[in-house]
Order: structure tokens, then C-alpha cells, then sequence
């Protein structure tokens, strides 16, 4: 029988785990954009925050998939003892399940992982689904996506995978900072995820690009409705904002 390292992390491992929830109207206003992540981009860039990640480097297990949540954090690392011995020891290197312990619903787990071997398979998603969390954004590899995707927990990831990450992974750290294909999140951020990609925004500065995001929506309304209306093609690409 697999044993796992659920409370064998070091004391260390742990960072806080009473960050507040992100504030409900700020999480509605992110939701009620159109083109998530590409609108929340551009408000972004203009505000000097460098946090999107397209699909092409974190693909979603499910295309249809839109989230928006706070990030928790976990951080693997390859193991060192070979696949070999690691059988033999029957101890899993994988803790992202004390990660799970700690969510709250509408959390979004985000893994700084392995890649080519899986960081995050069906038992784990199946307990996240359980414990309210609304997906996984997983820099390295994911298994089981079939069964992911039809309990409802979309999985963003580098790589799909086959082989397990039991004997190959080691989770050495839960809710502190990580980074995710180069971008650094911390616990508590802002995650928002679509078919186009994904964005981290620092929980500080959460308020300003959704404002910005919102303007830059109003201006491509109008810009789309002088469209509809027959325009001049000029007229359509002076300065929008």
C-alpha cells in the first residue's frame, strides 16, 4: 500500500494560512467580463503587472472552462532517490493533498511542479472538487484529465502525462510563493483562467486592473457598436481610450 507524506512536511513548509478571502464584488466584476483573460491582459500591460501565461504554455484540460478565485500554492520539486528505491519505500513524495486540507471555496490550487510526469491526478482533483476549490493551474504535468474534467475541476498544465509522479515528485512547500512559468504568485492572488490562458494579479492591485479592465470593456463596446453601425474603417482606429 502507497503511503503518502500528508504530515510529514517540514514545519517550514507551511506559509500563512489566514489570508482573506478576495472580496466578492471583485471576484463578480472579473467574472462579468467578456474575454477574460485578454481583457484582464491588456488592462495589465497598462498598469506595468506582468502575470499572463498563454494556453499555448498551460493548456486547460477543458476548453469550456472559466475561472476566477483565489490562488493556494504548492511547490514541487523532482525527487532525488530513484523510482527504483522509491517503490521500494512505498512512500509517495506528492503533499499537494495538505494543500487541499487548507482551501476554501473558490480556491484555485497553483503548482509549481515536475514536468512530463504527473503533479496532480484524479484522487487529488476529485478531493479539491470536494473541498470547493474550482480548478488547478499546474506548471508541469497532470494525469487523469478525462476524470478531472468530467467532475467539473478544469486543470491548466505545461504537460499530460502517464507516468506517475509519486516516485519522481516531492512537495517541499504549501501556500508560499511560487512560480509559474517564469511569474511569481503568492498565496492569496487573484487567479483568472479561460481557453486563451491565464493571468495572476497580485491581490493588491486586484481593484485597479478590474477598473481598468472595465473602462477598456466600455471603450470596446463603443468601438464595436461604430462597427455595427457602418463606419469608416478610420474612424474605428483612433485612440480608444
Amino acid at each position: 500500500m502507497t503511503k503518502t507524506t500528508l504530515g510529514k512536511l517540514p514545519a517550514n513548509a507551511f506559509g500563512m494560512l489566514d489570508l482573506p478571502a478576495l472580496p466578492a464584488d471583485v471576484l463578480e466584476g472579473f467574472r462579468a467580463l467578456p474575454d477574460l483573460t485578454g481583457i484582464a491582459s491588456d488592462a495589465m500591460d497598462e498598469l506595468g503587472i506582468v502575470g499572463a501565461i498563454p494556453a499555448a504554455m498551460l493548456r486547460p484540460t477543458d476548453p469550456t472552462a472559466r475561472i476566477v478565485g483565489r490562488a493556494l500554492t504548492v511547490r514541487n520539486i523532482a525527487a532525488t532517490a530513484s523510482v527504483p528505491d522509491a517503490v521500494k519505500s512505498g512512500v509517495s513524495g506528492l503533499g499537494e493533498i495538505e494543500g487541499h486540507n487548507l482551501a476554501e471555496p473558490g480556491d484555485v490550487i497553483v503548482l509549481q511542479g515536475v514536468d512530463q510526469v504527473s503533479n496532480l491526478g484524479g484522487i487529488s482533483a476529485t478531493i479539491g472538487h470536494r473541498q470547493g476549490e474550482i480548478g488547478a493551474v499546474v506548471d508541469g504535468g497532470a494525469r487523469d484529465v478525462d476524470h478531472s474534467r468530467g467532475i467539473g475541476y478544469p486543470i491548466w498544465s505545461r504537460s499530460v502525462s502517464p507516468i506517475t509522479g509519486k516516485w519522481r515528485v516531492q512537495t517541499i512547500a504549501i501556500n508560499k510563493p511560487v512560480s509559474i512559468c517564469g511569474v511569481a504568485v503568492n498565496p492569496g492572488d487573484l487567479v483568472l483562467a479561460d481557453e486563451t490562458g491565464v493571468c495572476f494579479i497580485p491581490r493588491g492591485r486586484a481593484v485597479d486592473v478590474l477598473q481598468r479592465a472595465q473602462r477598456n470593456v466600455a471603450a470596446e463596446q463603443a468601438r464595436e457598436a461604430k462597427i455595427a453601425s457602418g463606419a469608416p474603417v478610420p474612424e474605428l482606429f483612433g485612440k480608444a481610450r
